[in-house]
């Protein structure tokens, strides 16, 4: 993959993540008489719970970012938020198409065509629990939902429960920056699914009174907030050499304590912003992280 791809790729990811760093589900129940045979997903997040609840088989097309698990690499790809493939789409014929729910135009298409939506929208960590109830009611996988729903909720409690007893640590939780530099550093604000499992891990969100999901900041602005820990979320591809060259560029903030005491912690995974089943992952490695055994 070139420079040039690979920029394009970082964009539309981050386009995804700030559209969708949580949220709420509800479909158009009234237009389905039964549980839908063929679904078409283009929300990474959803397509990982409806295969976690083993509605997999009934998912016929995925988003172009759909890459986990391995049985939805192997279906066809429809777009995704921002260039979603309508003739596609309606070739496959779908009984129910998740959608994000800013997509106001290619959702007035489906309607006209009177294809069930399922709705994804912007909320908070404790609703992606819900979404997945919502979903297996409306998939006809109510028992097995409960069941990834309850087991995400008792895994996350654990991990809060853990780290109770420890310090608190002030942390940037940075998902986005540019190659490098330390230009157009994209981080966590004091909302969003992020930030709530920075709080679970037993972190302090040092941008947690700006409530936004994401905030985008300048070096002079993490020099004010002096964090005692720095973690930030690069692609799955990303080389060992990259991680270590992206470490390095934070040594322009010598005074920082977080690099000042070296804990700058560089993670990589495409699902560390996916705000899907995989949450209680990215939960424990921030854990970790903050609080290393």
């Amino acid at each position: 993959m070139d420079a040039h791809q690979k920029t394009l790729k970082t964009l539309a990811a981050l386009a995804i993540l700030l559209c969708s760093q949580a949220f709420v589900g509800r479909s158009d129940l009234e237009l389905r008489p039964s549980a839908p045979a063929r679904i078409v997903s283009i929300v990474p997040a959803v397509t990982e719970m409806l295969f976690a609840m083993g509605a997999g088989p009934q998912v016929v097309g995925v988003g172009s970012y759909d890459h986990f698990p391995a049985e939805a690499e192997r279906l066809p790809k429809v777009g995704a938020l921002l260039d979603p493939d309508f003739e596609k789409i309606l070739s496959l014929r779908p009984d129910l198409v998740v959608v994000y729910d800013s997509q106001t135009d290619f959702i007035a298409r489906l309607q006209r065509a009177s294809i069930p939506i399922f709705h994804y929208q912007h909320a908070g960590l404790a609703d992606i629990t819900s979404t997945v109830r919502q979903l297996g009611d409306a998939v006809g996988r109510r028992r097995d939902a409960e069941t990834v729903a309850a087991g995400i909720e008792r895994e996350l409690d654990a991990i809060r429960r853990r780290v109770a007893p420890l310090p608190k640590v002030r942390t940037l939780l940075v998902f986005g920056r540019e190659n490098g530099s330390l230009r157009g550093i994209y981080a966590s604000g004091g909302v969003g699914f992020l930030h709530d499992l920075l709080l679970i891990a037993g972190g302090i969100d040092v941008f947690d009174d700006i409530k936004r999901q994401n905030v985008v900041i300048s070096a002079e602005q993490v020099l004010a907030r002096a964090p005692d820990a720095i973690i930030e979320f690069h692609d799955s591809d990303a080389t060992d050499a990259r991680m270590s060259a992206e470490k390095q560029v934070w040594r322009q903030l010598p005074s920082v304590p977080a690099v000042r005491n070296d804990r700058v912690y560089l993670l990589k995974g495409d699902f560390l912003t996916v705000p899907g089943p995989r949450i209680v992952q990215v939960a424990r490695l921030l854990a970790d992280a903050l609080h290393p055994k």
